[in-house]
């Protein structure tokens, strides 16, 4: 425990260098950026080193001995708000344990349940896929390869594949040459690997395209060419066998408007923009799909391969982009935000509430627990990623995912219960640059060559060498090389402290210290700076000076200047830091001949098991560290051993080799891609002229498209633009021939006679726009409200009024109903279900077209493509069961104990993708947030929601929705979501914020929806509407409510105009 004089003399020089800076409130993180601040590292040093007690004495011993002196009062006011700042810190560091008890407690809890739903056919063999242990190997490579043993390996034997891959990467700027990396804190490392990885793709045996998608940036802020929609990154053909090549093969950047179009956005602030860059993109891949199956698809779409998602907000989008095209989904994650927010809670500088704020740090954690509800793949550097990082979420457990996997192999029931794979893939690199080094005898000689006795360089060496060598008395000893940030996470200062201690080593080698670039340590951040001053001091405490060089500055260009120096020394590479995620300077150096020490904690062990090339050490052990340098500098063989095996090794970390891990990963996952097959025009012709239903007025429709309207067609659009007007002219003549003109109004009922055959194909496929009714008008009941059926009535007279929107616009309902429930409603207002030409019923859980094939009686049944659409991770009966029991038992509370139920199964609603239950009291429903949580935990994925004013709760597939439905239609059936208007209330059900959100207009009616059951969606602490809805958008309109008919045609020719 420190003493008061020892604090008294932090707080002088507190007041020497400016209490004022004191807050009580915690400055951002941007203050990091800013110049050294002698007084917030004074205060950090006293709230981190010092007890409360200390605190609180010293700050009686002021009052009891303070006087008039300006000083005096000054020293009580500042201790006593730093006393504040402590005691704030030990209040979020108790908040952060609790949270973390209760999400431990929760997690064994739903292990216990998994046990117990499986512990019928529960095997020892599954039991010890748990417990047991990976057998250790004694060849790094084989164990760094073991878990391919079981995979066919990605080969040139695929060459016949023409695969299309879709990776996504939304922030930051992405463009393919002279990338402005560091230009913002979104500009890293990420950008530049999205981009080699795509270009290293389109070069593999099997892949005919990669698409690379961002968003477009129009903005006056950055470069034009990040407003370019298309950038070619390469033609892929890396070997010159243009054989192969198409129209459309390559590699390309495709830049996806989403967002305000002006304006650069910072990664957290693209949230709300999510759905709107899903729809974008939607559109570019059916293009996109038809034309590669003209090329080499034989006429059948060539749909992606897999869609990868890179970071939070590309794995939200990937998850979505994969639904809705049922095709598989990988995530990179690169980081993580549950890692973060501990982290800085750790810190305790910010509260949960304000780190929120600043880093809509929650909406960010939903979005990577989304990605792992729907991803076949998770892609890792390193085994510590997956254990420590990604074992904190709820999605992923590793215990679990071992137990299921052993069940699937074995062909025994999961009960719907699902975990994503994990596997390490090291970045790629490319060595095209790095000159194979000469292991000669006397490998020194050659810097003797090139330098004299002085250090004087009789001719041109880097820049760079010199000014290394200017801080060393014998540059020709082997040098010690660290490359880092001066972070005290690099653990640059215990490094020093090794080498200053260790006399044989000081004697023997050089040390040379890459810390960043600097002019002014004093203008440097405070970590910063106070890192680079403990490093000067060390050196003149060893008195170092000739012994260890720490160059000012360099570019990123000198940096294989600087590992090929050390090489020349017969030195060797350290990285110390306590934890290192990855460690990519450490197959760097091992690519320039550098054998390597490095710490014992993260990813160099993955490094090291598969180079074999070094040591590992514990990083806190000052001793460790001396004598593994030691051992490396002073036994020659030992080097030589470990440089050969890292040039021996170093093609594993090259990018061909990762791409092939990669493509032999994925092509493990459980493939799928939409079933159904595109008709081709002579069976659309034929369905024209046998059904009735094509009448003249649908013939019309497809002239107008390219006449009435006066809209051009582009990638965006429903029609294709390949279709000339005379084929279009023909088809006109064609049907005239056979057809009567039919009456206006006139609408054939489903007991219509049997020669009358209805149309095999749904009407959506001739509409231009469709318009969505998804009103959630409910009583306290949940029963629909009748002014729901007046606005319906109105809408369709006011489309019916115009003649324009009439002949280009279809009617679609979007109802947490039945489709019994609906039918009987529909019905009590005289409306037929053939005014419309889709209902999406149960929350998104099946999908109907009236007037379309029906079953006998004239039954509506729902889409069977729809229906297998959705059947992925669908686990019915496993979630019934756990459903159940989590809202029927209170927390605290024994199940045996809690003897009314909160739920009771609605099986009229229900159906075979639709969980339906009636909710008795509402007080004790949990919300969406903590039932997602929980479900999650025990490897359930679905979509649940509560509807109807918060009287049912419905449980659907993952990948079924109200809102993913209309993406289902628009991949169908062709009809852009683009070109949809959606009708809403002001509230409605919890996925009614889905429904907002996207490409498609929306109209939202004021006073039409009084209550819906939104409050029910999250629990404090989660995160925010304005993560999901944009705040303002060009799509949204809103109506004044109680309008008549022509208002309403009125409200949809404004819509018709929105974002135009």
């Amino acid at each position: 425990m420190a003493g008061n004089e020892w604090i008294n003399g932090y707080l002088e020089a507190i007041l020497s260098s400016g209490a004022s800076a004191i807050e009580d409130k915690t400055p951002s993180s941007s203050a990091l950026n800013l110049a050294f601040n002698p007084t917030k590292y004074f205060v950090e040093e006293v709230v981190t080193g010092v007890d409360e007690t200390d605190l609180h004495r010293t700050w009686i011993k002021v009052v009891a001995t303070r006087n008039t002196r300006e000083r005096s009062s000054r020293l009580e006011n500042m201790c006593w708000r730093i006393w504040h700042l402590a005691r704030k810190k030990k209040q979020l560091e108790w908040e952060d344990l609790q949270r973390l008890t209760n999400r431990r407690l929760e997690r064994e809890q739903g292990r216990k349940d998994v046990t117990e739903d499986m512990s019928e056919d529960l095997s020892e063999g599954e039991k010890g896929d748990v417990l047991g242990e990976t057998p250790t190997l004694d060849s790094p490579r084989k164990r760094f390869q073991r878990n391919f043993s079981n995979l066919e390996v990605w080969s040139d034997s695929n060459k016949e594949k023409k695969l299309y891959i879709i990776l996504v990467s939304l922030h930051g700027l992405v463009r393919g040459e002279n990338m402005e990396l560091g230009s913002d804190s979104d500009t890293g490392g990420q950008i530049k690997y999205v981009v080699e990885l795509a270009k290293a793709l389109a070069n593999m045996p099997g892949v005919y395209r990669v698409d690379l998608f961002t968003r477009q940036i129009a903005s006056p802020e950055v470069d034009w060419s990040y407003g370019e929609p298309t950038e070619m990154l390469n033609t892929g053909s890396e070997d010159g066998d243009d054989t192969d090549l198409g129209e459309s093969s390559g590699a390309y950047i495709i830049r996806i408007p989403f967002g305000p179009r002006d304006k650069y956005l910072r990664k957290e602030l693209l949230w709300p923009y999510i759905q709107e860059f899903v729809d974008g993109a939607l559109a570019h891949i059916i293009n996109m799909s038809k034309a590669l199956g003209e090329q080499i698809g034989r006429g059948q779409p060539v749909w992606p391969y897999v869609i990868h998602g890179h970071y939070a907000d590309a794995g939200d989008s990937a998850a979505l982009l994969s639904g809705a095209l049922n095709v598989p989904m990988v995530l990179t994650g690169h980081s993580l935000g549950r890692n973060k927010l501990e982290q800085l809670i750790k810190q305790g500088r910010q509260s949960k509430e304000d780190i929120n704020s600043t880093y809509r740090i929650m909406r960010r954690i939903e979005g990577e627990e989304l990605s792992l509800d729907a991803a076949e793949l998770i892609i890792t550097s390193t085994k510590q990623e997956i254990d420590e990082q990604w074992g904190l979420y709820d999605g992923f457990d590793v215990k679990l995912e071992k137990v299921l996997r052993a069940r699937a192999r074995r062909g025994v029931n999961c009960h719907g219960r699902y975990m994503p794979r994990m596997a390490v893939i090291p970045p790629g690199m490319d060595f095209s640059n790095v000159m194979a080094q000469e292991d000669t005898a006397d490998v020194d000689g050659d810097l003797a060559a090139l330098t004299n006795a002085d250090g004087q360089s009789p001719k041109a060496i880097p820049t760079i060498w010199s000014e290394v060598m200017r801080f060393l008395t014998n540059p020709h000893k082997p040098m010690i090389l660290a490359l880092s940030r001066p972070d005290p996470k690099k653990n640059i200062t215990t490094l020093v402290k090794a080498f200053g201690e260790c006399r044989p080593l000081r004697e023997l080698a050089n040390l040379t210290l890459i810390m960043g670039n600097r002019d002014d340590i004093d203008e440097m951040s405070g970590v910063t700076a106070s890192v680079l001053t403990t490093v000067l001091k060390l050196v003149d405490r060893y008195d170092l000076y000739g012994q260890v060089a720490f160059p000012k500055h360099h570019k990123q260009s000198d940096v294989p200047e600087i590992y090929r120096l050390a090489g020349k020394t017969k030195g060797v590479f350290i990285n110390p830091a306590l934890v290192e995620p990855f460690g990519l300077t450490l197959i760097e150096a091992a690519a320039h001949g550098l054998p390597m020490v490095a710490t014992k904690n993260g990813g160099p062990v993955d490094i090291h098991r598969a180079l074999n090339n070094g040591l590992l050490v514990d990083p806190h052990d000052q001793q460790a560290i001396a004598d593994a340098l030691l051992k490396l500098v002073s036994e020659k063989n030992l080097w030589h051993e470990c440089r050969k095996n890292g040039w021996k090794n170093i093609h594993l970390f090259s990018w061909p080799e990762h791409c092939r891990t990669y493509l032999t990963r994925v092509a493990a996952c459980r493939m799928r891609h939409p079933q159904w097959k595109t008709d081709n025009p002579s069976d659309e012709l034929a369905a024209e002229e046998s059904s009735l239903n094509d009448s003249l007025k649908d013939v019309q429709d497809m002239s107008l498209r390219l006449s009435v309207d006066g809209e051009k067609t582009s990638l965006n659009e429903s029609f294709d633009a390949s279709a000339t007007a005379d084929a279009i002219q023909d088809q006109v003549n064609r049907v005239l021939s056979k057809m009567k003109r039919p009456e206006m109004g006139k609408q054939e009922s489903e007991g219509d006679k049997k020669d009358n055959v209805p149309s095999k194909y749904p009407m959506l496929r001739r509409r231009r726009k469709l318009i969505v009714i998804a009103l959630d008008c409910y009583d306290t009941n949940g029963a629909p409200q009748k002014k729901m059926i007046q606005i319906i009535q109105e809408i369709l007279k006011a489309i019916k009024s115009d003649p324009h929107i009439a002949r280009v616009s279809g009617f679609a309902i979007s109802t947490a109903m039945s489709i019994s429930e609906l039918t009987a409603f529909l019905k009590s207002g005289n409306i037929k279900l053939t005014e419309f030409d889709a209902l999406i019923c149960s929350s998104g859980s099946e999908v109907f077209y009236p007037g379309t094939s029906t079953e006998e009686h004239g039954k509506l049944y729902p889409d069977p493509d729809y229906s297998s659409h959705i059947e992925y991770r669908w686990g019915g009966d496993g979630l019934r069961k756990t459903i159940w029991k989590l809202m029927n038992t209170q927390e605290g509370v024994k199940q045996e104990k809690f003897v009314t139920s909160v739920i009771e199964e609605d099986v009229k609603s229900s159906n075979s993708h639709c969980i339906s239950y009636l909710i008795k009291d509402r007080s004790k429903a949990k919300k969406v947030d903590d039932m997602r949580q929980k479900l999650r935990m025990r490897g359930l994925r679905c979509h649940l929601m509560y509807c109807r004013n918060s009287t049912r709760m419905q449980v659907v597939p993952l990948l079924a929705s109200r809102a993913q439905a209309l993406r289902y239609l628009f991949v169908r059936w062709r009809l852009n979501v683009a070109n949809m208007c959606v009708i809403l209330g002001e509230t409605g059900d919890t996925d009614y914020e889905e429904l907002i959100s996207g490409t498609h207009k929306t109209l939202i009616l004021k006073g039409a929806v009084e209550e819906g059951s939104e409050n029910l969606l999250r629990t404090s602490g989660s995160y925010l509407r304005e993560d999901v809805v944009p705040p303002e958008s060009p799509l949204i309109t809103y109506t004044s409510g109680n309008e008549t008919v022509e208002e309403f045609a009125n409200a949809l020719r404004q819509v018709s105009r929105l974002g135009t």
